[in-house]
């Protein structure tokens, strides 16, 4: 296998012998590779780009050597996709800003150019043979996903638009026998399971359905009834939590594959394994980082990471809003979880939310921190996040939100923006707080937010919008002007501010101006912490230089700190500077302390509100600039990988789905 863990703190990737049990640093870069794979051939590929995201595929002999260009005579660009197929022949997506180009050529032999569109799309597979290609749009569109020749004539396209409900391309079945593109389509409020072939197009399984957004891929080999890659792997994440599923097309049953409660941030089938062979997986939950599992015991790498469970009392609850209950996952400090008789629900209403209660508390409340999610379209998940440890283990209670949008609660939830773009959220931030406080759980003077990209803007936008509700924020990477943002951000995301707007600026501008923190700089009260880079494609500098500005006009009490990184760093250092800085941050600023190290202040640190631990800053999570886990991304079929770089699960493996979390 390959895979991407830390070294020496940069995210690198790895190849792992399961022979001899050995793992090899395969990549070394100054400032770490995050897009890596393996093909059929076990070459181990990864993405050699530059501190803007641009660059090239490399790759590299399973067992060493020297680093190998993917395809000669190919530009620069961003990452849109990449597949190899079973005799060597390379398909890899490039993206320039404007347009996306899919070249095609022997492995480390010239390329010619197949195809060029003027959007953003992502190349999501080639069958066995190399005859075909998949390039996915938007899945709403009604280019969702485009069936190329390998001379690239359209062979068929493939409509999300209209009755039949959005589209996802998941990469083609690893057998040259046939020609089969594994789908998921939107159905009302689920998501079912569908295949594509050229001589009978689309079948949907209506067998196969969920309620909540699922990913999945073929098993590279031994389907039954003798029709290899028949079979199917399925992940489905509901409700914050994954579970697995094998799914046979021939015969229509659907098995569930047993896994610990908690979240799989990737999960693949073994060559050679069989369809209800071995299956490797990497699990986690809020208690404990992320471990590598093997359905048939294998024995996997080792994961360098933090031993044992972490501290905190890690619960969630749900509290009732007009669109249905808002989930939330709560990390209380020890000595401030509740007795089990007296938890919040663990698990999920069917149709409306406990009611909120007073329980008697073990301790008096601690300061809170809403630790809110990105995306848009992604979900807070019961799953190992570096920030929530760091400020669990300083005394904070910490809340994680999955508004309105959020992803894992059906196509419904995804779509319940009544209030406006980014108002919706702010709402269920502001209900969440208010049960936490009413269940005596949290401090009402001491609630704090801190969001990365989309969940920056968020704070931004709570913090303008109900300013006596909060008293410190931290906004990383955010969106800070909505229009500024638009003008000058990758064509992929004007798309999708054009799908959740309704249009441009120019079109809506009184849906921009209503949504966009910049408009609220001046009712700002609490003290704010924002950080930056200079080189954020996704959430520019610019946009966020003239919000600071804005803040400075109002007199609004800010601090500012500036990256020498883009919107994805994947240096350890620049994640340990964040999460220190802003951690001493809203300790001095909840609790009173003087440069966080425990000063009493005029809140007070060891008095009512139970003893204060000075903040603690172990390694973050190297795949965000928050901490977060995030999921990887998982191969589009068994004989090509697909590595788009993307945050999380998303609904049905759409690569083509930006987010700025």
């Amino acid at each position: 296998m390959a895979f991407t863990a830390d070294a020496d703190g940069r995210c690198e990737v790895f190849a792992w012998d399961a022979a001899t049990g050995r793992a090899r640093q395969v990549t070394d870069r100054p400032r770490g590779t995050l897009h890596g794979t393996i093909d059929r051939d076990a070459n181990v590929w990864w993405f050699d780009e530059d501190a803007h995201g641009a660059g090239r595929w490399l790759f590299q002999p399973f067992r060493g050597g020297p680093d190998l260009p993917g395809l000669t005579g190919v530009p620069t660009g961003t990452p849109r996709g990449l597949a190899v197929s079973d005799d060597g022949t390379v398909a890899m997506g490039l993206g320039d800003g404007r347009t996306t180009t899919v070249h095609l050529g022997r492995r480390g032999g010239s390329a010619r150019e197949v195809t060029r569109v003027d959007r953003h799309a992502t190349l999501s597979g080639i069958t066995a043979a190399a005859g075909l290609l998949a390039i996915s749009g938007p899945a709403g569109s009604a280019h969702a996903v485009t069936v190329l020749a390998a001379d690239g004539t359209p062979r068929a396209v493939l409509s999300g638009a209209g009755e039949h409900g959005r589209l996802w391309s998941l990469g083609f079945a690893p057998t040259a026998e046939r020609d089969e593109l594994l789908l998921v389509r939107e159905d009302d409020d689920r998501y079912l399971l569908a295949s594509w072939r050229p001589e009978t197009g689309i079948r949907t399984y209506p067998w196969c359905a969920f309620d909540s957004e699922i990913t999945a891929r073929w098993y590279p080999d031994g389907g039954e009834g003798g029709d290899e890659g028949r079979t199917v792997l399925i992940r489905e994440d509901r409700h914050g939590r994954s579970t697995l599923h094998r799914a046979c097309l021939d015969t229509g049953t659907l098995t569930p594959v047993p896994t610990p409660p908690g979240s799989l941030l990737d999960a693949a089938p073994r060559a050679g394994g069989g369809a209800g062979g071995d299956v490797h997986y990497l699990w986690t939950d809020t208690a404990h980082p992320p471990r590598m599992h093997s359905t048939a015991g294998t024995a996997l790498p080792a994961l360098g990471t933090v031993p044992g469970r972490v501290p905190g009392d890690h619960r969630d609850l749900w509290t009732p809003t007009p669109d249905g209950p808002v989930h939330t996952w709560l990390s209380l400090p020890e000595g401030h979880g509740l007795p089990e008789r007296q938890a919040p629900e663990r698990q999920a209403p069917e149709r409306q939310a406990p009611e909120s209660q007073a329980p008697e508390r073990r301790s008096a409340p601690p300061p809170v921190v809403f630790l809110v999610h990105g995306g848009p379209a992604d979900h807070d998940r019961d799953a190992y996040d570096g920030v929530v440890h760091s400020l669990v283990a300083s005394g904070f209670a910490v809340a994680r939100v999955n508004y309105r949008g959020s992803t894992g609660y059906g196509p419904r939830w995804r779509r319940a923006f009544g209030a406006g773009v980014g108002l919706t959220q702010v709402e269920d931030l502001v209900a969440v707080r208010a049960d936490l406080i009413g269940r005596g759980l949290v401090r009402p003077d001491a609630v704090g937010l801190w969001g990365t990209s989309w969940g920056g803007y968020l704070a931004l936008l709570a913090l303008g919008t109900h300013p006596g509700l909060w008293q410190a924020g931290v906004a990383v990477k955010p969106v800070a002007d909505g229009v500024a943002a638009y003008r000058t951000t990758t064509s992929a995301l004007r798309a999708l501010d054009e799908r959740l707007y309704g249009g441009t600026p120019d079109d809506v501008p009184e849906a921009y101006a209503r949504s966009s923190p910049i408009q609220y700089a001046s009712h700002v009260r609490a003290p704010l912490l924002v950080v930056a880079a200079t080189r954020d494609a996704k959430c520019p500098p610019g946009q966020v230089r003239g919000y600071l500005a804005a803040l400075r006009a109002a007199g609004a009490r800010h601090e500012s700190m500036w990256l020498d990184s883009g919107h994805d760093g994947y240096e350890g250092g620049d994640h340990v500077a964040v999460l220190r800085r802003a951690v001493v941050f809203l300790d001095r600023e909840l609790r009173g302390t003087q440069g966080g190290r425990g000063t009493q202040g005029g809140r007070g640190t060891n008095g009512a509100y139970g003893p204060h631990r000075d903040p603690k800053t172990p390694p973050a999570d190297r795949r965000g600039d928050s901490g977060r886990v995030r999921t990887t991304a998982a191969a589009g079929t068994g004989t090509a990988e697909h590595t788009e770089r993307r945050t999380a699960h998303a609904e049905g493996h759409h690569p083509q789905r930006p987010a700025r979390g």
